[in-house]
């Protein structure tokens, strides 16, 4: 059977245009490293959000060598947490649900697009190639202020991330014969040890401190002062830690000005 040469030519114009279109569903749905929400979808009560073991505190948790899992929950007219701090070239699953009413998790240019459903649980998973910061937008229409709903998810260097937190325990007030102390607590979300300095500085004192926090666990660090070196009044103090600071500050206060010594005139 003899063919013409315009037949040849829609044909293979055909074979063209049918296998990019495979390519690029292809590339859309498996090349950028994105899992599209199953079937089976978890469910949970949004009155009971605060008290559940993953959506009480949505975070970033390290669940494996470079896994990673984020719970987030949505909520007229924020996400939690926010901004989403991930790692690069890790597999990020995102696990995403609703404490009020339908809400939308969609980060343009990726596929990362899904339902935030009171009492379901969406799940996708994904891995982004590079750093840089992506919005994150509702696109379900959740009430007035539903156009000024939106978060950031901030992709780091995978050798510039980490999971450090830092929370710090001070007096208030203390007297001029008493010490001034503050207690540092480093905790490493990540599975492998870390390895970092906590910085302090409490009034015109500095303190530097080398510690190794365990993979998920934490280390308290203790820095104390006279509080007669630095004489009465209010001190200011801070803590840091990678990229984690507090700061306060506390007063040394005469036993007088407290109260505790003398008596009124007669």
């Amino acid at each position: 059977m003899r063919i013409h040469t315009y037949e040849k030519l829609w044909i293979v114009g055909s074979m063209v245009l049918i296998v990019g279109f495979i390519v690029t569903i292809t590339y859309g749905s498996v090349g950028l490293g994105i899992t599209m929400i199953g079937n089976e979808e978890e469910t949970i009560a949004p009155n009971e959000l605060n008290d559940d073991e993953q959506f009480g505190e949505p975070r970033v948790e390290q669940i494996g060598e470079d896994e990673y899992a984020v719970y987030v929950v949505a909520q007229t007219f924020i996400f939690q947490p926010d901004p989403i701090e991930i790692p690069a070239n890790n597999e990020i699953t995102f696990h995403v649900t609703s404490r009020d009413v339908v809400h939308g998790f969609y980060v343009p240019g990726t596929n990362l697009n899904a339902m935030a459903i009171p009492g379901q649980i969406s799940e996708m998973t994904v891995e982004f190639d590079d750093s840089g910061e992506y919005g994150l937008i509702c696109h379900e229409y959740c009430g007035v202020s539903h156009h000024e709903m939106e978060g950031l998810i901030v992709v780091q260097p995978e050798d510039e991330f980490d999971l450090t937190d830092l929370s710090v325990e001070s007096q208030d007030t203390v007297a001029p014969d008493d010490t001034i102390e503050l207690t540092a607590t480093v905790e490493n979300g990540q599975l492998e040890p870390l390895e970092t300095t906590v910085d302090a500085e409490i009034g015109t004192e500095t303190f530097q401190r080398e510690v190794t926090v365990d993979g998920e666990g934490t280390q308290n660090v203790t820095f104390t002062v006279d509080s007669a070196q630095l004489g009465e009044g209010e001190h200011d103090w801070s803590v840091s830690v990678d990229d984690e600071e507090e700061t306060g500050s506390v007063e040394v206060v005469s036993n007088e000005t407290n109260g505790t010594d003398g008596g009124a005139d007669t």
